[in-house]
């Protein structure tokens, strides 16, 4: 044997004995520690909480990765093969590992002096290493992947495997996966992209920095056009589309995440109750999906409402002058910069004078924008000297603006291109609306705008509610011995009280006195005279307890009749909770936004059990032998989640009329209590619809409804505005106030600031909303009694009015007949105040 074929001899072996050794050392070392690929089917990926209302709008997302799940299906086809064509065209034939792509690799990392590089990884490689090793570029780290990928392809379909790589992957911009990457660059969804962004998206895998369409548009179309390149030779498009896409420039541009309702308070409110119920490190990351009880229709009209309500009170009151003034010089870049930097709050949008002429001028908006805005706009623009009292009004626009001036604008709601000045509103408001039916919150906005104050005045804020407050007492006084019918004199009266600090000499508004009135007149025309001779006959203690019932706390309820007038303080969800208790007929209600809870695969973690109002029902407890699936063959029929469940001993009887008295309602839900007796709240109801006829509310008869109840309030010194008002199917309370409690101005009342709030809201919010008409409830009378004394009116009485009594409490005595030129209206009595001690 020669000397060659002995070497070769003994290479040939060397070799079999090198290859046995790897293959030992990779059996019996490496392979027992490679992770279980297996865990690979119940992978995990950090998805962010997201927030959605009850009809799936987006309200908010948290978490530090921006990620969007997607199945292969909801992909488009042109995608997969972008994305194939720059990153592994073998995919489909090549078992984990393409090994020609695995030589190019080891030529290069020869070429670099035996140091690692990237490249030769196929989709199944990169999956591997992305989700089961680390990203060390080290050769035990590749030789691991690569056995890695040929136990991911013998475990996992195709379709799997690249489900988990497009939604993995970082695409930059916090974007994690092709759907939030999608959003991230273009604003929409994968599935409405064109050609040229799909294969834009798939050169971000490479390097994510590098070829950033935002940061670096000339290198992202360089390698958008290579794989478009590589799309035409696989087949994968034809020659025009390859053309076309290449002539088509780059339009990624940054788009935030935008909600698509404006819930930023419920969203806060959610992401609190959700750090109470899940392990803090799974709120960010564990893709929850918690849908609320918010209405997006709604909540839009809410925050629009609450936003103009604040924009008109703080118009009223003069202009407070520019926000900063960067000085004449500031050149246009550093201007732009300035406001990028600065937030947009609500509507108002920041903006920097850049030339003022005499009747207009010229404003730099964000984002390099151009507007104009014109003194004839301007007629608003007084200054504000005090909160009662205005300046003169200028006489031309350089009186109000300078060169360097930065301000607020807003624009048209009619025409976009048309802008006026504006400005922050200092004072803030809130408005909640609820479901009378079950307390859940179907809108809610905390202030007038979040990014402003993320202080939720509808849930925090502490204030008085004042005349909103009335409603209750007169609603305990009726439980008693009182009717609407009921005179109380209003008449002037001092308190000595230690808990008031001495004496108190409580007034109405308008500072006059008029003497006996019926109870309905006082309530809607809001005498707080006669309200605190109510509370004083019914006692303080009677009515906290009452007031307990809607909700109220009664550590926040004062121990002193200056409870008649509302110097409670409360948070306005707890008015509105209060109301709802009027506009469902007299049940207690607990408020909720929580409808439910998923987890990332959409498994319902919570399901809220709302107290729920159902008048005549029954529990369905577990132990009960009740079947809700049943067939009607075991006596069970389902109507609209209600069962109806023949009781056992009419089950052998012929007459069906009878089975039907027999049959009682159940549901599963548990059964809001009932706290007022049913023919009160009727009473009540129809007097604060006269409080909208009638009384303080008129200015929300231009809603054009028939079936609209609520009250005003204004507190001590104009410091509070509210309205709570409702129909049947809703109720919603305004407030009106600044943070630290001062007057709004004298000339500012419930009516004025918090009442064109809930009109603007509800002329959206009922729009579709039947108007309905209360049935009277059993053993209640109408008659007509006598306006001035509350008794039975006389015969042929022209002044006689309707009033509604529970039958065991109608007058019994006939009014005497009028005498010519008698005063019953004791209007404006001068005589000496009662005292009290």
């Amino acid at each position: 044997m020669s000397l060659i074929s002995r070497l070769f001899k003994w290479t040939f072996i060397l070799g079999i004995v090198a290859t046995i050794a790897i293959l030992a050392v990779t059996w019996f070392y490496l392979v027992p520690r490679l992770p279980d690929v297996n865990s690979l089917r119940d992978y995990h990926l950090q998805t962010p909480l997201r927030v959605m209302s009850r009809d799936g709008k987006l309200i908010s997302e948290f978490g530090e990765q921006r990620r969007i799940p997607l199945s292969i299906d909801q992909v488009p086809q042109l995608y997969i093969d972008a994305l194939l064509s720059a990153e592994d065209e073998n995919f489909y034939s090549h078992y984990g590992v393409d090994p020609k792509a695995l030589l190019r690799a080891a030529v290069r990392m020869v070429q670099a002096g035996g140091k690692i590089q990237g490249g030769g990884s196929t989709i199944t490689m990169q999956v591997a290493r992305n989700y089961l090793l680390t990203l060390d570029q080290t050769f035990i780290r590749k030789f691991n992947e690569i056995l890695l990928s040929f136990q991911i392809e013998q475990e996992l379909s195709k379709k799997q495997i690249l489900e988990m790589y497009f939604n993995k992957m970082f695409m930059g911009h916090r974007a994690y996966g092709i759907e939030a990457a999608s959003h991230v660059y273009y604003g929409r969804s994968i599935s409405e992209l064109d050609l040229p962004q799909l294969a834009m998206l798939a050169g971000l895998y490479k390097a994510p920095s590098k070829y950033n369409p935002i940061s670096n548009p000339t290198r992202s179309k360089i390698r958008r056009d290579w794989i478009l390149g590589r799309m035409l030779k696989l087949n994968y498009i034809q020659q025009e589309q390859f053309e076309a896409a290449i002539m088509t420039p780059i339009t990624a541009r940054f788009h935030s995440l935008k909600p698509e309702t404006s819930a930023s308070y419920v969203a806060e409110m959610v992401r609190s109750e959700l750090f109470d119920a899940f392990p803090i490190e799974d709120v960010y990351t564990g893709g929850y999906r918690v849908y609320t009880t918010i209405d997006s229709k709604l909540q839009d009209a809410a925050q629009l409402a609450v936003q103009t309500g604040l924009l008109a009170y703080d118009r009223r009151h003069g202009y407070r002058g520019v926000e900063k003034n960067h000085g004449p010089n500031v050149n246009a870049e550093e201007a732009e910069k300035l406001l990028n930097r600065t937030p947009v709050f609500g509507p108002l949008q920041p903006a920097i004078v850049r030339r003022v002429d005499e009747e207009s001028a010229q404003l730099l908006l964000r984002y390099g924008q151009i507007i104009t805005i014109n003194f004839s706009d301007m007629s608003w623009v007084k200054p504000r000297l005090s909160i009662n009292s205005l300046g003169r009004a200028p006489d031309n626009i350089s009186q109000i603006l300078s060169p360097g001036d930065q301000v607020r604008v807003r624009q048209a709601d009619d025409d976009a291109n048309v802008w006026y000045l504006s400005q922050v509103p200092d004072a803030q408001g809130a408005l909640i609306a609820l479901d009378p039916k079950d307390g859940a919150m179907i809108a809610l906005v905390g202030g007038f705008e979040y990014l402003h104050s993320k202080f939720n005045r509808a849930t925090q804020a502490l204030r008085q509610p004042g005349s909103n407050f009335k409603p209750i007492v007169y609603s305990a006084a009726l439980e008693q011995d009182f009717t609407a019918a009921t005179l109380i004199n209003d008449a002037p009266v001092v308190f000595n009280d230690a808990s008031l600090e001495g004496s108190w000499r409580p007034e109405n508004y308008s500072g006059k006195f008029f003497g006996p009135t019926r109870l309905r007149k006082a309530l809607y025309k809001s005498r707080n005279l006669v309200s605190i001779r109510i509370l004083r006959e019914i006692g303080i203690k009677s009515a906290i307890n009452y007031a307990t019932r809607f909700g109220f706390k009664p550590q926040q309820l004062p121990r002193n009749l200056s409870l008649a007038l509302g110097s409670a303080s409360v948070p306005p969800i707890d008015v509105a909770t209060a109301y709802a208790s009027f506009a469902n007929q007299g049940y207690q209600v607990k408020p909720y936004f929580i409808e439910r809870i998923e987890d990332s695969l959409g498994k319902v973690l919570y399901q809220a059990q709302p107290t729920t109002v159902c008048p005549n029902c029954d529990y369905v407890r577990h132990t009960d032998d009740v079947d809700l699936d049943q067939s009607e063959d075991n006596q069970t029929t389902v109507i609209n989640d209600v069962a109806i469940v023949a009781l056992d001993q009419a089950l052998d009887q012929e007459d069906a009329q009878q089975i039907t008295e027999l049959v009682r309602p159940v549901t599963h839900l548990p059964i809001a209590p009932r706290i007022m007796d049913e023919r009160v709240n009727y009473i009540m109801h129809t007097i604060l619809q006269d409080v909208v006829k009638k009384g303080t509310a008129r200015k929300a008869k231009k809603l054009n409804r028939d079936d609209l109840a609520g009250k005003t309030g204004t507190t001590n010194d104009q410091k509070d505005a509210w309205f709570s008002g409702y129909v049947d199917a809703m109720v919603a309370t305004a407030w009106v106030g600044f943070d630290q409690p001062a007057t709004l101005g004298k000339n500012e009342f419930g009516s004025t600031a918090a009442l064109p709030i809930w009109i603007d809201f509800m002329e959206i919010a009922l729009k579709d909303v039947p108007q309905t008409q209360r049935q009277q409830p059993d053993d209640m009378v109408t008659i007509k009694i006598d306006e001035a004394t509350g008794e039975l009116a006389r015969p042929g009485d022209a002044s006689a009015v309707e009033e509604i009594f529970r039958a065991e409490r109608t007058p019994k005595q006939m009014a005497l007949p009028k005498t010519t030129g008698s005063d019953t209206s004791g209007k404006n009595q001068e005589a000496a105040p009662e005292q009290v001690f």
